[in-house]
């Protein structure tokens, strides 16, 4: 799996001009299934992400985690993320899940994230989406799970 992070201010994902999910200060997270990915890497970049230590302090230094703010996390499922540009002009994805397989592991991705206390909203899995993201910083880091 595949985590592009972005500490923001707030963030919102849009399906047919219908808002399907927003949050307010925290994380907008990006995420790409890979084959291979298993409950496994679900569980490891769940709490990678969830303790990353991206929010400043009362000095200034970023020294806190989502759980330590007590933020929100925006997930949007994003196959692109494992495109490969290597060779010629056209991606390819032939290293994303197959779609099942992705659906499932992005959901589980957000109910894990859940079960750490932290309030998810999602985008929708296979549709087309648009997202608006305000970033905070900007931070933003890329997690693999392997």
């Amino acid at each position: 799996m595949i985590a592009v992070v972005q500490r923001v201010t707030q963030s919102s994902v849009q399906v047919d001009a219908a808002v399907v999910g927003t949050i307010g200060p925290g994380l907008n997270v990006l995420l790409g299934v890979a084959q291979g990915d298993t409950a496994a890497d679900v569980d490891y970049l769940a709490a990678k992400v969830a303790n990353l230590r991206i929010f400043e302090d009362a000095a200034g230094k970023m020294n806190r985690s989502l759980i330590d703010t007590g933020g929100q996390m925006l997930v949007v499922s994003q196959f692109t993320l494992l495109g490969d540009c290597r060779k010629g002009r056209r991606p390819s994805f032939v290293n994303a899940a197959e779609p099942t397989l992705a659906r499932q592991l992005y959901h589980d991705f957000a109910d894990r994230v859940r079960t750490l206390g932290i309030d998810v909203q999602t985008g929708r899995f296979g549709a087309m989406m648009q997202v608006s993201i305000e970033n905070d910083g900007p931070v933003t880091l890329i997690v693999h799970s392997r």
